[in-house]
Parts: C-alpha cells; structure tokens; sequence
C-alpha cells in the first residue's frame, strides 16, 4: 500500500513538473510572438487616435472602449478561428488573405492623403462625425492590423502543438488589445491629465499641466499623420514581403539589397538606418498600390460620370 503510494506521489510529481515545463514553454512563446508583432502595435496605437478627433471629450474613452471590444472580438472571434483551420489544414491561404488586407491597407492611406490634398476630409463638412460610423471604420481597419498582428505571432509558433498555439494566440491577442488601446486612451485623455495638474496649482507642476494642454492638439495632428503613413508603411510591408514568400522576389530582393548596403555603409546606426530604408520602400509600394486602388474606385468612375453627363 504504501509502495504505491509513493509511486503515485511520484507519478503525480512527475506531471506537475511536466505542467510547470508546458507553462515556462508556452510564456517564453507568447514573449516571442508579442515580441514580434511590436512594429504593427506601433502602427495600430498611432492609427486609432484619429478616429476620436472632433468627437465631444466625454465620448472619447467610451468610444475607445467600444473599438476595443470589437479589436478583441475581431482578434479572437474571427482572426483566431479561421488561422488555427487555415494555419492546420491550408497554410498556403494565410499570405493571399493578408496580402488583401494590406492592399485595403494601402487604398485607406492613399485615399486619406488623396482627400488632404484636395482639401477634402470628412471633417470639412463641420457636422459632427457620426459616433456609430467612426466605430465601424476604426474597427474595420483594426481587423487588417489585427490579423497582421495574429499572424506573425502564429507564425512565430507555428512549431508548437495545435493547444499550444491556440492558448499562445489567446494570450497575445489580449495583451497587446491591452496594450495598444490603454495608450490610445492615455493619449486621447492626455490634455485631461493637463487640466487636472494646472488646476489651483503654480510654479512647475502648473506649467507642465498647461504645455500638455497646449501641445496635445499638436500631438493629435501628428499622430493623425503617422497613422495614414502607418496604413501606408504596413501595408505595402505586406505586399512586399507577401510578394516573396509567394515566388515573386524581385522587389523583396531590390529593398533587402539596399537595406544591407545601409546597413553595411554606416557601422553603429546601420540597424535604424536599415530599418527606415525598409519602411521607406515599404510605404511607396503601399502609396502606389493604394493610389491604384484610389484611381480604380473613384477617378475612372467620377470621369465616366462626368463624360455621360
């Protein structure tokens, strides 16, 4: 009796070991999935801020709220089902859908800057944007940024067993929702925080509390920039590595050459001078292909309109 009592103490000893390794494996794989998909987090926290501009200050956070429940719905409900099938029955699937989703990527950022240089936004109108429209949009570029997101952490794990991969993806896909909407609502409340500093206070923490006031709607502006150039930057990323992994490597080769040679030619900043070579190329394909895209929908129809007429 006691013999086996010990050889199931040993047995139940041997499992927790076993089940302690699995949760060390599974968090080092998460590290590595979230790690890198870090580039397209950047990208998603500088997008959203745009889509709260105009908007009354008391909707901001509730608005932020509702995107990032669609991101995590988007994330888990759709994203997550349909890579774990494709990633384990159709991999080859994985690229063309992303490659889609880059170039709705890309036609979103030129038709952005298209409207700006037209002097045309959908604020000139000076009504107030429509609360349930701005969801919608935000959260239909989310999913594009979502699924890179999801994809090149699944990518990352792609050696691991199918629950391994599931509870990795599961995990990835909260922090970084977390993570990307809890800046975006720092951001957008920043000017908030300003106030409060300011208010009954002097001397530093007064100043301070004003610059942020005064300089918030500067920050707003320049992030609204760098989202459509992240759109633009993402976007033609996807094609151009897509473009490779698909058997077309002309134009990957053309931009990793250059990239090397950056990198080569100047010693200790040649990984940021690599990297900006990189997103360089990368947002004149997604200015290119977004602008095609641009020119497809809008131009051709509004000059056939203009001949009938």
């Amino acid at each position: 009796m006691a013999g086996g009592l010990v050889a199931l103490l040993d047995d139940v000893a041997a499992l927790a070991k076993l089940a302690a390794a699995s949760v060390d494996d599974v968090g080092a794989a998460t590290g590595r999935a979230s790690a890198k998909a870090v580039g397209v987090v950047v990208d998603d926290t500088a997008v959203t801020p745009r889509y709260v501009e105009g908007l009354s200050a008391a909707r901001e956070l509730p608005i932020i709220r509702k995107i990032a429940i669609g991101s995590l719905r988007n994330k888990l409900l759709l994203i997550l089902p349909v890579a774990m099938i494709l990633s384990q029955f159709a991999e080859w699937a994985l690229t063309p859908i992303l490659m889609l989703g880059g170039t709705y990527l890309c036609f979103e950022g030129a038709e952005k800057l298209w409207e700006a240089l037209r002097g045309h936004t959908e604020d000139a109108s000076g009504e107030p944007k429509d609360e349930k429209t701005v969801i919608a949009g935000a959260i239909r570029t989310d999913l594009i940024l979502s699924a890179e997101i999801m994809v090149i952490a699944l990518n990352e794990v792609d050696h691991e067993p199918f629950v391994s991969r599931l509870i990795i993806l599961i995990v990835v896909a909260i922090m970084i929702t977390i993570l990307v909407y809890g800046v975006v609502a720092l951001i957008v409340k920043m000017d908030d925080i300003g106030l409060a500093l300011a208010d009954g206070a002097t001397g530093l923490r007064e100043k301070i509390g004003r610059g942020m006031v005064k300089g918030m709607p500067m920050v707003m502006r320049v992030l609204s920039t760098v989202g459509v150039v992240a759109m633009l930057w993402v976007g033609g990323h996807i094609l151009l590595v897509g473009t490779d992994e698909l058997g077309w490597h002309t134009l990957y080769s053309f931009v990793h050459h250059v990239e090397t040679a950056v990198k080569d030619a100047t010693g200790a900043l040649g990984g940021v001078l690599g990297w900006i070579t990189n997103t360089f190329f990368s947002a004149v394909l997604g200015l290119v292909v977004g602008a095609i895209v641009v020119a497809v929908l809008h131009l051709v129809p509004r000059r056939k309109a203009e001949a009938h007429a």
